[in-house]
């Protein structure tokens, strides 16, 4: 059965910063990639960053490029989501995904989360002054 657990979530200052963590249990990562997503109140649920664990190719949205990073520590079973200089704006939840990306084709994606099956609960990131 495959289970994804995020945590780390909180509440922040504008400027700050927030590491998530995401442990996941009960498939192998053949072919699979972990994607985090975001939502806020009244608004649809937004792709920020995946992670292949095929290659280690990672994406980001454009609304977190260059402040949020994505990394895997395979022996922990564990992808995280380094977040820098955060805003208001990225206030929502935030969820961790699975899916499986078979050769041939993109080897994550955060513009389709249909791609991804299992969700984890998902961790609150509230950033406020």
């Amino acid at each position: 059965q495959v289970q994804l657990v995020e945590s780390g979530g909180g509440a922040v200052q504008p400027g700050g910063s927030l590491r998530l963590s995401c442990v996941h249990s009960g498939f192998t990562l053949d072919y699979y990639a972990i994607g985090w997503f975001r939502q806020a109140p009244g608004k649809e649920r937004e792709g920020v960053s995946c992670i292949s664990s095929t290659s280690g190719s990672t994406i980001y949205s454009d609304s977190v490029k260059g402040r949020f990073t994505i990394s895997t520590d395979n022996l922990k079973n564990t992808v995280y989501l380094q977040m820098n200089s955060l805003n208001v704006e990225d206030t929502a939840v935030y969820y961790c995904a699975a899916g499986r990306f078979w050769p041939g084709g993109p080897e994550c994606l955060v513009s389709e989360s249909s791609r991804y099956r299992d969700w984890g609960q998902g961790t609150q990131v509230t950033v406020s002054s």
